[in-house]
């Protein structure tokens, strides 16, 4: 059996872990979730920063470790398959991961926003900021106290979290606005603005594509969550390195630990020379 090896590192990319320390990492991430598993894959991207430091990274620097670590594990061609929401025609296409994300220069300071008599200062939200919205999501009610229903409420309720915790200040008519009532005072209009303004300053915060479909021409947006497509690699590529190490260890009797030792070539000329026995 002939598995996919993560690759070398690579210019300007994350140091790419050794088999022993990535298989450590898939295990560990078994019994996580969302923000759970995310943490600990950029744990992995960033081996020498501490959790606090993580969380407090603007979401899209985390994406962009993300990508980086991506690419030195299993090389920058992706390939991503969606369906058309007209005509439900399968599409499959390759992306360059390099291309997705880079070095973008952010805001030092508050972001501000002013709309229809409106003038509001907001920060970025920050990987922790993500992760409440996630919880709040998950088990919380909506603002007008009925249980939220459906992927659309869990969707507003995440909105409202990150604006609650990422509003600094908020002025309408020149009059400031309590915080206790942020921010279900402001209008839709303004919410639309604020999310606008945060995109363009941190764009690496949400990859989405627009894939415009040969059968029919629709157009099919699709967010690249790369939590998920990088844990699926993962998972896939331990589950296969287990079997190798199963193969190996059945035929010559050697430890886990010998057997990922050994480099990748070596290893696939021993699974070889097992096939052909």
């Amino acid at each position: 059996m002939e598995t996919t090896e993560p690759a070398g590192p690579r210019p300007g990319a994350v140091s790419a872990p050794g088999a022993a320390e990535l298989l450590a990492v898939w295990e560990a991430g078994l019994a996580e979730h969302g923000p759970g598993r995310a943490l600990l894959l950029h744990r992995t991207a960033r081996p020498g920063a501490g959790t606090g430091e993580l969380l407090a990274m603007p979401v899209g620097e985390r994406e962009t470790d993300l990508f980086a670590l991506r690419s030195t594990l299993f090389g920058e061609r992706m390939q991503v398959r969606i369906e058309c929401r007209a005509c439900g025609t399968a599409m499959e296409f390759d992306l360059d991961a390099g291309q997705l994300t880079g070095d973008r220069p952010r805001p030092g300071g508050p972001l501000r926003v002013t709309e229809d008599g409106w003038v509001v200062e907001f920060r970025l939200p920050t990987v922790a900021d993500l992760a409440a919205a996630v919880r709040a999501a998950a088990g919380g009610e909506a603002p007008d106290g009925e249980p939220g229903a459906g992927r659309g409420a869990e969707a507003s309720l995440a909105r409202r979290e990150l604006l609650a915790r990422c509003i600094l200040s908020a002025v309408r008519n020149g009059e400031p606005v309590a915080g206790d009532r942020m921010p279900d005072a402001l209008p839709e209009r303004v919410r639309r603005r604020i999310a606008e303004a945060a995109g363009r300053a941190d764009p690496a915060a949400e990859v989405t594509l627009h894939v415009t479909c040969p059968e029919c021409g629709e157009a099919t947006p699709a967010e690249l969550d790369i939590t998920s497509y990088l844990w699926t690699e993962l998972d896939s590529w331990a589950r296969d390195l287990l079997l190798d190490v199963h193969l190996l260890a059945t035929a010559y009797g050697w430890s886990e630990p010998e057997i990922l030792a050994l480099s990748p070539l070596r290893r696939r000329y021993y699974l070889e020379l097992c096939a052909d026995a």
